[in-house]
């Protein structure tokens, strides 16, 4: 067989189990291209290694470039198309882990009171900003969700949003809660204000212009939030950075934290947090899942209660 065949049904394959597999498909047509139409037996290991290693500086993409050629290696390994692994035996560490930021609440209050006031060069009314950044955090939703949503994707009878061909190619229907209805109600009053188009299909959210919002614009503007409302990391170092995605990390965390606080069930909200941020397994949902002191300080006392109870033994 050769390469390039095996890679394409590899390719198939992950995305035949519902992977959002664009970024992985890319780089593995790379790796075909780099080492030419040969047969699968003959994939040198010294060429895999180049790959793998690239010419820049060592940094996290060495690993990742590392798992997605792992991937297809063991896939033709368990279809007996290779009888060998091409893959360096040796790889250097990986580098430190990236730690979201989780946002307190005090944070989120100053991002929010600088969106409302937000003027300048960067094409988004200031009520845009507020009302996409309350729904980032308040339905835990990614960026690209959020900028695809359209007129008939918002439900206010309901008190739901459609959310279509996500990042796992599924669509789920989101509730919210009335607070986020109000704030809503009136966005949709300040987009009427500014003669947005109202058909079905038409963006949500869109620029003064009536233009889509693209991720680098919202990027651009919540960059400059950032700074304005004093919101920074205590590491300096930019890869350390508050990001836009860590609302979403901060969603989960709080809703966590508040099950503990309310004297909840963890176990049984996980896999509804699962299915309500959208993704396809449980696992997925706790590696979202940063441990603050809060949500630290509260597992402990139900840790406590549970080993320790009153007038109990812990024999």
């Amino acid at each position: 067989m050769k390469l390039r065949t095996a890679i394409d049904n590899y390719i198939r394959h992950k995305e035949n189990l519902g992977n959002d597999f664009k970024f992985a498909a890319r780089c593995l047509r790379k790796f075909g291209q780099a080492l030419g139409d040969i047969d699968v037996n003959d994939i040198p290991p010294l060429a895999t290694k180049a790959f793998i290693f690239g010419n820049a500086p060592l940094t996290q993409s060495l690993h990742l470039r590392y798992g997605i050629v792992r991937g297809l290696i063991q896939y033709m390994l368990a279809r007996n198309y290779i009888d060998r692994s091409p893959l360096p035996h040796e790889i250097p560490k990986r580098p430190p882990e990236f730690v979201p930021h989780i946002y307190s609440q005090e944070e989120l209050s100053r991002i929010l009171d600088a969106a409302k006031t937000q003027s300048g060069p960067y094409n988004i009314t200031g009520q845009t900003l507020h009302t996409l950044i309350l729904l980032l955090y308040g339905c835990g939703l990614r960026l690209s969700e959020a900028l695809r949503l359209t007129v008939d994707d918002v439900d206010l009878n309901e008190r739901s949003l459609m959310i279509r061909d996500t990042k796992f190619y599924k669509t789920r229907c989101v509730p919210f809660s009335s607070e986020l209805d109000h704030i809503l109600r009136a966005y949709l009053v300040h987009r009427s204000e500014q003669r947005h188009p109202v058909s079905p299909e038409a963006f949500i959210f869109l620029t003064r212009q009536s233009l889509p919002i693209s991720p680098r614009l919202m990027s651009l503007n919540f960059r400059r939030l950032l700074a304005s409302a004093n919101v920074r990391r205590k590491r300096a170092h930019p890869r350390f950075g508050p990001r836009m995605h860590d609302l979403r990390h901060t969603f989960a965390v709080h809703r966590l934290t508040a099950c503990y606080k309310n004297g909840g069930d963890p176990q049984r909200l996980l896999p509804a947090l699962s299915t309500y941020l959208g993704h396809v397994n449980i696992v997925a949902t706790i590696r979202y899942l940063t441990l603050t002191s809060e949500l630290r300080r509260h597992a402990s006392k139900r840790f406590e209660k549970y080993a320790f109870p009153p007038g109990g033994s812990n024999e």
